[in-house]
């Protein structure tokens, strides 16, 4: 469900700058169609690669608007505050009521007439979102298991993002205050998501294509030293820029999705680590 918020942020959504990455933000982490998420100033600050100062501007701006909404009488995970996208939740339910007998019908456009979903706050209750008073005293009220940190596909996931705790990525490193961190553990940002967009990479090479050139750089750059994340932003925007697209639709198509079925004897995810393998050994001109 995200993906549908995601897709309306980006479609419909009047946001622009700070303000669009802080409700992308949001939106990514939205788990059903009430588009109600959970998200603390920190992890927004972490995601949208702004300050804080900027991050509470937005969300003032995104209130204003009307299409952001603090839910004040509600608590996320470890007290964190709870929004909503009011206008992304009408259009959720006005294309559903006009798609429930032809998926392909016309949605007219979104008016002030349309109107906003009533919140099931006792369906938020699986997402750890709880009514403030009294929630302390609730026995069944527990927060969402911590979910490890990893790499992060452009696409995210459709799986639900409020069951689970923020991940602490492309953090400072304990050294110093430095902002260092390998390849493996920098995640792709907001801000270099937005980039593959507009620079039409992620058009030109596809998500399968995207994900494979993430794969190969990562599996280049596992031996190079720690660097920030701006650093290693960079260094992946670069890598991106010279990545040659699919020869045909499916060169990249993990096994059993259009790809050749794993050899005998082996997983898939054994047979789609041999073929990345296979992959990097052939020179593409950008090894440093």
């Amino acid at each position: 469900m995200s993906v549908d918020a995601r897709e309306w942020g980006w479609a419909h959504s009047s946001s622009r700058g700070v303000a669009r990455l802080v409700l992308l933000s949001i939106a990514d982490r939205v788990p059903d169609e009430q588009c109600v998420a959970w998200a603390s100033l920190t992890s927004l600050v972490q995601r949208t690669n702004a300050s804080r100062t900027a991050v509470r501007t937005a969300l003032s701006a995104l209130e204003k608007s009307g299409e952001l909404e603090l839910l004040k009488h509600l608590d996320g995970p470890q007290r964190t505050t709870v929004y909503r996208l009011p206008r992304a939740a009408a259009w959720l339910a006005k294309a559903e009521a006009a798609q429930k007998d032809d998926p392909d019908a016309y949605v007219e456009p979104l008016t002030d007439a349309d109107p906003v979903p009533e919140v099931d706050e006792k369906r938020l209750r699986q997402y750890g979102i709880w009514p403030k008073k009294g929630a302390e005293s609730d026995p069944s009220r527990r927060n969402p298991t911590p979910r490890r940190a990893g790499i992060r596909h452009l696409e995210g996931t459709d799986s639900a993002p409020q069951n689970r705790s923020e991940p602490k990525v492309n953090r400072k490193g304990s050294s110093g205050g430095a902002a260092v961190l390998p390849a493996a553990a920098w995640q792709i940002d907001p801000a270099t998501h937005t980039w593959a967009r507009q620079q039409g990479h992620l058009d030109r090479l596809g998500k399968d294509g995207l994900q494979a050139a993430d794969a190969k750089w990562r599996a280049h750059r596992a031996d190079f030293k720690p660097r920030s994340a701006a650093a290693w932003a960079a260094d992946w925007r670069s890598w991106v820029a010279r990545e040659h697209a699919p020869s045909h639709p499916n060169a990249s198509a993990p096994p059993g999705r259009g790809g050749p079925a794993p050899a005998g004897g082996m997983t898939r995810a054994e047979a789609h680590t041999a073929a990345l393998l296979a992959a990097l050994d052939e020179p593409i001109g950008t090894e440093q």
